[in-house]
């Protein structure tokens, strides 16, 4: 892959926090914090996220809040095909600006056989999009994902097919570490992401990368979705699945209480059948909900059915 041009992000000068503030007040972009707007102002921390990508020349690429569109631009310079969705018209104008010809070239190729090295811009708020059918597949999503919308955005793209290929996405610290954690540490968006997906945490981001630098660190993560089938597993059909997801949320609305007592309050299942369904389960009723691995939820789930 080549590497980025750091300049090419903005006006010949190196990447930092400084270039990104000067563009920003010279085009008179103040960031918008409702919009969770944190720009990425680090060349390293770049070429790291694109290094973890790996796009090649006509990969499709699905990116969602381009901002200044630093990270479309390496996206595109190593020949990536990339669908971009940003809700801030004013960024919008600006890519429009920056990326012209690209887009130009988006438009003339259309969105099935968009060329390499070719942009198209929806204006609009991600969560309104009909994510997983706005690129063909197969397609990545590599994208700095605005804090506020990380798990909407997490369940519309995993939620359901056609399911990109791979996500390297940039997150808040903390919700990057719940969505890879190991049982002991798990929450309803652990199962949710870890049913679907293999994840991992590829390295932590200092609030310094940013302009402007956010309250909290932020991490790049890896998913690579497994259609449920993953590790072993059976997939679970679609009526399963809407039990199964009504199962965990229920043990998670208590989930520091002990299973036998959670799930006797929040489900309508009588005591005894609960407390077979966990033995057949393997699993001890004074369990928490947060130390079950997704393979136990499974395992219940399949014993309480009828």
């Amino acid at each position: 892959m080549a590497r980025l041009d750091p300049g090419a992000a903005s006006t010949g000068s190196r990447l930092d926090p400084r270039t990104v503030r000067r563009l920003l007040d010279d085009s008179s972009l103040r960031p918008r914090h409702a919009l969770s707007q944190n720009f990425l102002a680090d060349v390293e921390v770049l070429e790291r996220i694109l290094e973890a990508a790996a796009p090649s020349p006509g990969d499709r690429i699905l990116e969602i809040g381009p901002g200044l569109g630093i990270l479309t631009g390496g996206l595109l310079g190593a020949g990536a095909a990339v669908t971009a969705v940003e809700l801030d018209s004013r960024l919008a104008a600006r890519l429009g600006e920056r990326f012209g010809a690209e887009l130009q070239a988006g438009r003339a190729e259309g969105s099935v056989d968009q060329a390499p090295g070719s942009l198209r811009l929806i204006e609009g708020d991600a969560l309104d999009q009909d994510l997983v059918h706005l690129v063909p597949p197969p397609y990545d999503v590599v994208a700095n994902l605005p804090y506020h919308i990380t798990s909407p955005i997490l369940h519309a793209l995993l939620g359901e097919e056609p399911r990109p290929r791979r996500l390297v996405l940039m997150v808040q610290r903390e919700v990057a570490e719940r969505i890879a954690a190991r049982p002991g540490a798990m929450s309803y968006l652990s199962v949710f992401v870890q049913y679907h997906a293999a994840a991992r945490v590829l390295f932590r981001v200092s609030r310094e990368a940013f302009e402007p630098a956010p309250e909290v660190e932020s991490a790049v993560i890896e998913l690579e979705p497994q259609n449920g089938s993953g590790r072993g597993r059976v997939a679970l059909d679609p009526e399963q699945e809407d039990d199964f997801w009504r199962l965990v949320q229920a043990g998670f609305r208590e989930r520091r209480k002990m299973l036998r007592n959670v799930l006797a309050r929040q489900l309508p299942v009588d005591e005894p059948r609960l407390q077979a369904a966990l033995e057949s389960a393997g699993i001890a009723p004074d369990r928490r909900p947060q130390t079950l691995a997704v393979e136990e939820w499974i395992a219940l789930h399949r014993a309480l059915r009828p």
